[in-house]
């Protein structure tokens, strides 16, 4: 049998004092509550049988990680399939941004979007890297350290919601973990936790769109 859940983990919150939208930007690290956040998500599966793990290569969930390793005696692999979105608006201020007419054609087709990577292509590579890694074990839970966009594409479409969706009501706050489950020949969730929820409301999350 391969793996028995996959636990789809985000990032815990991010050092950004500026409020930019970082992206795939590099040097943006986990503030001090994100290491107490990424830490709360790895304690909240303590003694579960965690034999993969897998993060994406920015460094925020390269750090997220560290604390599932420490935990479970792991390495940490990386994979690119499961990093963040590129998009139009990295390295700026989004309300700054919408102000100017130049930002607009951009924001013109909310369905793909036009602002960045297409949410199929997004969605493609997150499943073809959870079927890997779900296929990669005898037996046990494989956990991937991913972002918030990827991990919302991979929960609405086992849900069959449609991929367009409104960034401000995603489901997926700072070190969740959403569970899946291989049914036949897909995936369905099974759980969604929040494990670091009494800290997010002194957290910032900002950083994606």
């Amino acid at each position: 049998m391969p793996a028995e859940f996959v636990r789809l983990v985000r990032h815990g919150e991010v050092h950004n004092p500026d409020g930019i939208l970082y992206g795939r930007i590099p040097g943006y690290h986990l503030s001090e509550l994100g290491h107490r956040m990424a830490a709360m998500a790895a304690e909240s599966l303590r003694g579960r049988d965690v034999v993969k793990l897998v993060a994406s290569p920015l460094q925020r969930t390269q750090e997220s990680a560290q604390p599932w390793a420490d935990l479970f005696g792991l390495p940490i692999e990386t994979d690119e399939r499961i990093i963040e979105p590129h998009n139009w608006f990295e390295g700026t201020r989004m309300r700054r941004r919408l102000r100017n007419p130049v930002s607009w054609p951009r924001l013109a087709n909310p369905l793909r979007p036009s602002w960045g990577e297409p949410y199929d292509s997004v969605k493609k590579r997150m499943f073809a890297a959870i079927d890997d890694a779900w296929a990669s074990v005898d037996s046990g839970e494989v956990v991937l350290v991913s972002h918030q966009m990827p991990i919302v594409m991979v929960a609405r479409s086992v849900a069959g919601r449609a991929p367009f969706h409104d960034p401000r009501k995603r489901r997926c706050t700072l070190s969740s973990i959403t569970t899946l489950r291989r049914e036949g020949e897909r995936f369905v969730e099974v759980d969604y936790q929040e494990p670091a929820r009494e800290l997010l409301a002194a957290s910032i999350d900002l950083g994606a769109v």
